[in-house]
């Protein structure tokens, strides 16, 4: 087992094969994203999954993303992490006339080391909307890959 650890503000650990849970936000400047600015980061989400990542559970937040995935023998979560943020936020600027940093700069990581935390993560994920807001019946912006 070869783990390779590197820091920015956070550390992150690498481990070839493995699962993680992974969390972005907006910048603190930046007002929630809106419906269609969320569709657009959920299609840029699901865009490779089965190609470039296996996704588990994601779902997008105003705020915040959450994915749980396990990426595919030769793409790095750094690389799949920073096409996600670069496409979106270019495209949200683009769009949607946002101006200024869209997401902050470092991504939450997690290795997912068992089956229970896999499991929690995963409901944590699927339920997330739905603590946050718990009027809704539904949320658009929540599943699981393909």
């Amino acid at each position: 087992m070869n783990i390779n650890i590197y820091r920015r503000n956070l550390p992150h650990w690498r481990l070839e094969g493995a699962t993680y849970f992974i969390t972005w936000r907006l910048q603190r400047n930046q007002p929630p994203l809106r419906p269609e600015e969320r569709t657009l980061v959920q299609t840029a989400i699901l865009h490779f999954d089965g190609v470039r990542y296996d996704i588990s559970a994601f779902v997008v937040m105003d705020d915040h993303i959450h994915v749980l995935l396990k990426p595919e023998p030769g793409w790095e979560l750094k690389s799949i992490t920073h096409s996600w943020k670069s496409f979106t936020a270019n495209q949200i600027q683009r769009k949607y006339h946002r101006k200024g940093g869209i997401w902050q700069k470092e991504c939450f990581d997690r290795i997912i080391r068992n089956e229970k935390e896999y499991l929690k993560q995963g409901n944590y994920i699927l339920g997330n909307p739905f603590v946050r807001w718990p009027e809704l019946e539904e949320y658009s912006w929540v599943g699981i890959g393909r």
